[in-house]
């Protein structure tokens, strides 16, 4: 499905052409109807010629509603440029279809409305001024369809004009990456909140939970509707209203982008590739305010290869945001001050760092990200994200899931990419670096604590700067690294003690067993080395300074059990009196075998697990 958005000046009638041709009525609000003028955004449907359903986005032409006419030009597929026959191009009919241009819609039919106003040569002359006014723009070469929505002389030719314009237009991106800007929040009496949008991205289904970014709160999808239909799945392209569970009403607004959780970021600072536009020239540290999809938020402009910006001039800028937005790379935008329309372009990195102006570097690296080829694209985000699903190189790299899953294939065959784990990629070169940074890091541990089995898993995994996931199907292909029970080590690697610390172990161990009372510790070992005998089962450890060694730690236990299947429990009184020890020791003993689950407590005694 496909989405069609008006453009035009105030009062040039395209919302009386939209109801026209759909029979719907855009126009929702009390005072758009007083007033004879759009203010918000409206949603009808259309049936073409072929079949093909469509949505249309109306949007409001004066002036001062523009920042509500760039909340609905967001995922348009085909721009329906209104322009009334009596009044001919104006400002806003400029205004639009700069947008339209900078938005980079490059899709549109004209519709000359208001044909039966006047005569056969003033259409022509407005027809001719059109068809200059489009000249060089992302309408260039759009159809030019005169029309009455009173008469409905022409309707049948601009619906075919519309057809025809979308019957080689591509499928509505899917990158797996679901996002529905939401451009509208009410709710429905029995229903609770509901939001609309531009479903872009990818799909949303029933019982998915979603986050409302930037920083709005989490919920479920209750329910979907489009064009009043009840779907269980929604897909790209498609208006979309969605009924989400355990959201309030009051805590949504306009801007926000639904999306599921975890799957975008809220980031203050954009890497963008700038057009200027307007009679308003653009200069460094200038004050805007950004518009993408729904949201805006102040920004100042920083130049990073000019001073000033005049109308058709193109720099590389980033953008400082006052607000958090919730983007991806590629996305259009548009900038404007209080009255004017004065530049936009795409977004090409969402994680910008500070760079130096004229840095030739920087603005090399910047150059490069926004004219890769695809593969390119996809191996430079694999490459950024270290290991990664398809969806997540998508997202990254802000192309198709088909075009990444298609590319990461090729890639696989050659042997630059790896698939690992469940459903995993990792370019080749960068998993040898990670293995090899492992080997190298394991083996400095090793070194360094040459008693202890290896390090932890977890500490390697965050050295490598790899996720669990990612982490996990790696280790799963090294052969050389044994990574298990939580702990890392190479395989070539055993813990061994030197003569003289065996000497010492003996020593120690000998008299840990002759030690009175049972418990007490005759010396202070290294920790290293008590460690190595705890993990080797010498010496057992019950916490708090207590140690025991081995065997007459197995004897106590045998004489606990026997006491306690005498007479059925056993007290730390007794227990002191049997082992012939102090309390303290007799209280460790019996607590170590509670977390061995050799013991239970009741009460002020021990049973034997079971209840023997």
């Amino acid at each position: 499905m496909h989405v069609i958005g008006t453009a035009g000046h105030v009062d040039h009638g395209k919302s009386l052409l939209v109801e026209a041709l759909t029979g719907i009525d855009p126009d929702r609000l009390g005072e758009e109807k007083r007033r004879g003028m759009t203010i918000d955004l409206g949603f009808a449907w259309l049936t073409l010629p072929s079949g093909r359903t469509v949505s249309m986005v109306d949007v409001p032409g004066h002036e001062r509603f523009i920042k509500n006419m760039l909340a609905g030009a967001g995922g348009v597929d085909l721009a329906l440029l209104v322009v009334a026959a009596d009044d001919g191009v104006m400002p806003q009919t400029r205004e639009h279809l700069a947008i339209l241009d900078l938005l980079g819609v490059s899709r549109g039919v004209v519709a000359i409305t208001k044909c039966d106003l006047v005569g056969d040569d003033w259409l022509a002359i407005v027809r001719e001024d059109v068809q200059a006014l489009i000249v060089g723009t992302s309408l260039h070469g759009a159809p030019i369809v005169a029309c009455s929505a009173v008469t409905g002389a022409g309707l049948d030719e601009l619906a075919m004009a519309i057809d025809d314009t979308l019957a080689d237009a591509p499928p509505p991106r899917d990158r797996g990456e679901p996002r529905l800007p939401i451009d509208r929040v009410f709710t429905i009496e029995g229903f609770g909140t509901v939001v609309t949008g531009t479903l872009i991205d990818g799909s949303l289904a029933t019982g998915m939970e979603v986050m409302a970014y930037p920083d709005g709160p989490t919920g479920r999808i209750r329910g979907l509707q489009t064009h009043k239909l009840t779907l269980e799945r929604a897909v790209p392209g498609t208006r979309v209203a969605v009924n989400v569970a355990g959201v309030t009403k009051s805590a949504l607004r306009r801007g926000m982008v639904l999306a599921p959780s975890r799957s975008l970021h809220a980031t203050s600072a954009l890497d963008v590739r700038l057009r200027a536009t307007g009679s308003q020239r653009v200069r460094h540290n200038m004050t805007v305010t950004l518009h993408v999809w729904a949201d805006e938020a102040l920004a100042q402009v920083r130049l990073l290869d000019a001073d000033d910006m005049k109308a058709g001039d193109e720099a590389w800028a980033q953008l400082k945001l006052a607000s958090p937005v919730a983007v991806r790379a590629g996305d259009r935008f548009v900038i404007r001050t209080p009255n004017d329309t004065v530049g936009g372009g795409v977004i090409v990195d969402t994680m910008a760092r500070r760079h130096r102006r004229r840095d030739a570097a920087a603005l090399a690296a910047l150059d490069r990200r926004l004219r890769a080829a695809p593969d390119e694209l996809v191996l430079d985000a694999l490459r950024s994200l270290g290991v990664a699903r398809a969806e997540g190189v998508a997202s990254r790299a802000s192309l198709d899931i088909r075009d990444v899953e298609a590319v990461l294939a090729t890639q696989a065959d050659a042997g630059a990419v790896l698939r690992v784990g469940d459903d995993l990629f990792v370019e080749a070169s960068q998993a040898e670096s990670v293995h090899a940074e492992a080997v190298r890091a394991l083996g400095a541990y090793h070194g360094a604590h040459r008693l202890r089995p290896g390090m932890p898993a977890e500490e390697l995994r965050t050295r490598l700067r790899l996720d669990r996931a990612g982490f996990e199907a790696l280790a799963a292909g090294w052969a050389d690294i044994a990574v298990s029970h939580g702990m890392a080590a190479l395989v070539s690697f055993e813990p061994r003690l030197t003569a003289s610390e065996q000497e010492i172990a003996d020593r120690f161990v000998a008299s840990l067993g002759r030690a009175e009372p049972f418990g007490t510790v005759p010396e202070r070992l290294p920790e290293e080395l008590l460690g190595y005998l705890v993990r080797t089962g010498s010496v057992v450890d019950a916490g708090d300074g207590v140690l025991f060694e081995a065997g007459r730690f197995a004897r106590a236990i045998d004489l606990v059990r026997s006491t306690i299947e005498r007479q059925g429990q056993v007290t730390v009184a007794q227990a002191r009196t049997l082992l012939g020890t102090n309390r303290r020791f007799a209280q460790a003993f019996l607590e170590h075998l509670d977390r061995m689950h050799l013991t239970r407590r009741v009460g002020d005694a021990r049973v034997w697990r079971g209840g023997i």
